[in-house]
C-alpha cells in the first residue's frame, strides 16, 4: 500500500496536521461532534502533504499519483466499518446497458469499470491503484487503505436485484449498482483494527469564524499564485458528433501521400481562436506540451486558420493517443464508440505560460458544455 511504505514520518505528520486543521473548522458546516471533511479538500491535502500529482481535475479513477501508484481518495463516516461507497458513475453509458437483463447489465458495467481503470493507468503511467480512505468518527479521523481491484468478471456471483439496486460479489469485493443513479459502489471493510494505519483526535473549534477572522487580521497579505493561467477544451470528434474518418485522430488514413500510421492532430475549432485569440502561440511556433504521464512533446499550431494541434515530430502525439491510451491496432480507425467506453470525448489544455502547456482527457460532453458557455 502507500501510506505506510511510500511516505516518510515527516510527511505523515504534515498530513495529520493538515487534516486536524481542516477538521477543526467543522462547526462552519454542522453542529456534529464528528469532524467534517469535504472530499475535494481531502484530495488537496493529500497531494500537498505527500507531494503527489493531483489528478482530481481529470475525472479518472485515481485522484492522485505518486511513485507509479494511482490513489483514489475517499472520505466517509465509519459507521459500522462496512459501508458501501460510490466508486464510479456510468450515466453517459446508460444506453449501452439499459435494456439488458440483470446478468448482462452487470457484466457490461464491470467491463466499463475495468476499462476506466486501465485507461487511467495507461494515461498516467500508473503501475497499480489503491484507495486511501479517511474515516470520520466522533472526535477523530482514521486512515486505512484498500486495493483498487478490477472486477473479476469470470467470478461474478449472487446477482440480486431489489427495486432499483443490483448487488453482487466476485470473491474479492462486494458491489452494488444503482439503476436510478447509474453508480457503482463498493463495500469498504475496515472492521479489523489491524487495517487502521493511523488514527488521531480532532479538536473542533467552538467559534471557527472568529478564529479565522483573527488569523486574517493578524496577517496583512495573503498572496495567491495560480499555476494554471487559462484552460480550454477541444473535441476529439467532428461537427457531426463522429470521429472524422480521414482527418484529426484518423489523419493517418487521409488520401494522397503516404502517411505514417501514427500521424494525427487534435482539431482546434474556430471558436477557440475567436474567444481565446492569445491562448496558443502563433502558427508554427514550437511550445512544450506535457502529457499526463509526464512526457513532454514539442508541439505547435498548424494548418490553415490554425485548425490543428500537432506534435513535432507529428507521430509522437499519435503514438500516445492511438497506441498507448486507446490501444488501437495499426490501421484500425478510431470511432466515437471507442472513446465512449472510456468515458472521454474531449481534451483539456491548461496554459502554464506562453511556452508551456499541459494536456489531459476530459469526460464525455465536456467540450459541448464549454462551447455553450461561450456561444450564449
Amino acid at each position: 500500500m502507500f501510506f505506510s511504505k511510500q511516505t516518510t514520518s515527516e510527511q505523515r505528520k504534515k498530513y495529520q496536521d493538515f487534516l486536524k486543521i481542516v477538521g477543526s473548522l467543522s462547526n462552519l458546516y454542522s453542529d456534529s461532534k464528528t469532524p467534517y471533511l469535504y472530499y475535494r479538500i481531502a484530495e488537496k491535502l493529500f497531494c500537498k502533504a505527500f507531494n503527489a500529482d493531483d489528478l482530481s481535475r481529470s475525472d479518472v479513477s485515481a485522484d492522485a499519483k505518486k511513485n507509479g501508484i494511482g490513489i483514489g481518495l475517499k472520505t466517509f463516516l465509519a459507521k459500522n466499518n462496512k459501508s458501501f461507497q460510490k466508486i464510479a458513475e456510468f450515466n453517459s453509458d446508460r444506453e449501452a446497458y439499459v435494456n439488458f437483463d440483470n446478468t448482462r447489465l452487470i457484466q457490461k458495467i464491470a467491463e466499463l469499470r475495468n476499462a476506466r481503470i486501465r485507461f487511467t493507468e495507461d494515461n498516467h503511467a500508473i503501475n497499480n491503484s489503491i484507495y486511501h480512505c479517511v474515516l470520520r468518527e466522533e472526535g477523530k479521523f482514521k486512515i486505512f487503505e484498500a486495493s483498487m481491484d478490477r472486477v473479476d468478471i469470470a467470478n461474478i456471483q449472487d446477482i440480486k436485484r431489489k427495486k432499483n439496486t443490483i448487488s453482487l460479489h466476485d470473491n474479492i469485493n462486494e458491489y452494488s449498482f444503482s439503476l436510478s443513479k447509474s453508480t457503482l459502489s463498493k463495500r469498504f471493510v475496515s472492521d479489523n483494527p489491524k487495517l487502521i494505519l493511523d488514527e488521531f483526535d480532532v479538536d473542533i473549534l467552538k467559534d471557527p469564524l472568529s478564529d479565522l477572522q483573527k488569523c486574517f487580521t493578524d496577517n496583512a497579505e495573503f498572496i495567491t499564485n495560480t499555476r494554471i493561467k487559462q484552460t480550454i477544451y477541444l473535441p476529439l470528434y467532428g461537427t457531426n458528433g463522429k470521429v472524422q474518418e480521414r482527418s484529426a485522430l484518423n489523419q493517418w488514413n487521409a488520401q494522397g501521400r503516404i502517411r505514417n500510421e501514427n500521424e494525427v492532430y487534435i482539431s482546434i475549432p474556430a471558436l477557440i481562436h475567436k474567444v481565446f485569440p492569445n491562448f496558443f502561440p502563433s502558427r508554427d511556433v514550437v511550445f512544450s506540451l506535457k502529457l499526463p504521464n509526464g512526457k513532454i512533446l514539442d508541439s505547435k499550431v498548424c494548418q490553415d486558420n490554425g485548425k490543428a494541434l500537432m506534435s513535432n515530430p507529428n507521430k509522437d502525439l499519435g503514438k500516445w493517443i492511438l497506441r498507448s491510451i486507446l490501444r488501437l491496432n495499426s490501421g484500425e480507425l478510431l470511432i466515437y464508440a471507442r472513446l465512449k467506453i472510456l468515458g472521454i470525448d474531449s481534451i483539456r489544455v491548461d496554459k502554464i505560460d506562453d511556452k508551456n502547456f499541459e494536456i489531459n482527457f476530459a469526460k464525455v460532453g465536456t467540450y459541448e458544455i464549454f462551447k455553450e458557455a461561450y456561444l450564449n
